[in-house]
Order: structure tokens, then C-alpha cells, then sequence
């Protein structure tokens, strides 16, 4: 099976920048324990203010599967909500190759 790639593309409601970091930080500390899931990193554009990605590496659609109905994003799926300016933009990738990473 191959490994699936995701990177997530959010925005924070006007004024809604700290609150969202705190949002963006609890996701990451609920997920740390789940099977399949090898890389999941929150960032901060450095160009754009109130930009956020996310850059998240999966063994496989199961893995990735499991992620979207855990605890962890459940409860932050509920807190989004009045923080983000619109939909988050998320692409779906297959790794074709990378330094540092086991793909």
C-alpha cells in the first residue's frame, strides 16, 4: 500500500490568530498516539499573516481513515468553527520521493 500525504491549508477569522495556535497545538498532542499516522505538523506561514498548514504523512487510507474519526479531531472539528475565515483547503498526495523521510 502506498503512503498518503496530506497538507491542509487554514485561515483564522480576523482576531482569531492565538486561539487557533492553541486549537492547532491540542489536535497535535491528541493525535501523537494513533497507529498509521508517522507525521503530523502543524506550521505557521511566515508571509502570510493568520495562515496555517498542516503537513500530515499516513502508512495508508486506513490510517488516514482512523485520524479523521478520532477523539482528537472530533473535538477540534468542534472549536474550528468561529476561528477559520472559510473552509480549510486540503490536497491529498502520494510521496514520490523525499530526504529525511521513510516513503
Amino acid at each position: 500500500m502506498s503512503k498518503i500525504t496530506l497538507i491542509a491549508k487554514l485561515t483564522a477569522a480576523e482576531g482569531k490568530n492565538d486561539e487557533l495556535e492553541t486549537v492547532l497545538q491540542g489536535v497535535c498532542d491528541a493525535s501523537v498516539e494513533e497507529d498509521g499516522l508517522e507525521i503530523y505538523s502543524a506550521h505557521r506561514a511566515n508571509d502570510q499573516d493568520g495562515v496555517y498548514y498542516f503537513f500530515e504523512m499516513y502508512q495508508d487510507g486506513e490510517a488516514l481513515a482512523i485520524h479523521g474519526k478520532g477523539d482528537g479531531m472530533k473535538a477540534a472539528m468542534g472549536k474550528f468553527g468561529g476561528l477559520l475565515a472559510g473552509a480549510p483547503e486540503i490536497t491529498l498526495m502520494t510521496p514520490l520521493a523525499a530526504k529525511g523521510l521513510d516513503i
